[in-house]
């Protein structure tokens, strides 16, 4: 859930704080909270994280005060971690370690201790399916790589949405050898997703869940056990992705916006975990 702490002002825009680009990740929604907060009297902060959380706070008693509360606030919202845009005048935001968000990564120690499950550090459920070229395979054969795993429809109005930046991340990613997509059609046969996919001229490998219908909410495991899908997306479209030790670095629930910028996100994992 995106949130923004209510505030209202009519305040001029203060002469010091920059706004020539949009926030990171910040849906519109988020772009035009940062309009107000920068509207808002001091002593105020603004806190952002990767997934386009956002949260701020205004009119605290002291700069340390504001920036505490934004950051806690955006926490509440997001399983990312929160950093700060903004705080006062100043934008304090470290464009170059915003990539570095999704680590640090676990050692192989920590890897070998982690449970199954859906949130940051758990090893995704071993999810099987045949991929792009029909080959059957399973999310644990692909340790080794950092994996996008995401869980979508042609149904889906966020999920047509979103497809298109999706597209364009894995087409420039599609040559990097240790990042993979899975893309994962839920509750409708592979050959619809696939149709759907070439009436909007979108390249992507899609890979087959397995899924029939519209009421098939099994999806099989690699032990030939089956999970229901909600178990690990609580709506679609849910996004996971995971470290090359296979454990979960990144999870959003919904439509993520501006895709290709993680980019940087994908290529830092691939670069730095699994040491």
């Amino acid at each position: 859930m995106n949130r923004c702490l209510p505030f209202i002002a009519l305040l001029a825009l203060s002469p010091g704080l920059a706004q020539a680009d949009p926030l990171p990740g910040l849906p519109p929604a988020g772009q035009q909270a940062y309009r107000d907060y920068q509207n808002a009297p001091n002593h105020r902060a603004f806190a952002i994280a990767p997934g386009g959380a956002w949260a701020w706070h205004a009119s605290a008693d002291s700069t340390d005060v504001a920036e505490a509360a934004a950051i806690n606030e955006c926490q509440a919202n997001t399983v990312q971690k929160c950093v700060l845009y903004a705080s006062n005048e100043h934008v304090v935001f470290a464009a170059r370690h915003w990539p570095e968000l999704w680590g640090p990564y676990a050692d192989r120690a920590t890897a070998a201790r982690a449970k199954r499950g859906k949130i940051l550090g758990d090893r995704l459920a071993d999810l099987a399916f045949r991929d792009a070229q029909g080959k059957p395979t399973s999310i644990d054969k692909l340790v080794g790589k950092v994996v996008l795993v995401h869980l979508w429809g042609s149904w889906c109005s966020p999920c047509r949405k979103e497809m298109p930046e999706l597209a364009s991340l894995q087409k420039a990613l599609g040559g990097q050898k240790d990042i993979a997509f899975v893309f994962l059609q839920m509750r409708e046969p592979y050959a619809t997703a696939s149709a759907w996919l070439k009436k909007q001229h979108l390249d992507l490998p899609l890979a087959d869940s397995g899924s029939r219908n519209e009421s098939d909410e099994q999806l099989r495991l690699g032990d030939n056990t089956r999970i229901v899908d909600r178990d690990i997306a609580r709506t679609f479209p849910t996004t996971y992705v995971l470290d090359k030790r296979g454990l979960i670095i990144f999870s959003h629930t919904g439509a993520v916006h501006d895709w290709p910028q993680y980019k940087a996100f994908l290529r830092h994992a691939a670069t730095h975990s699994g040491k």
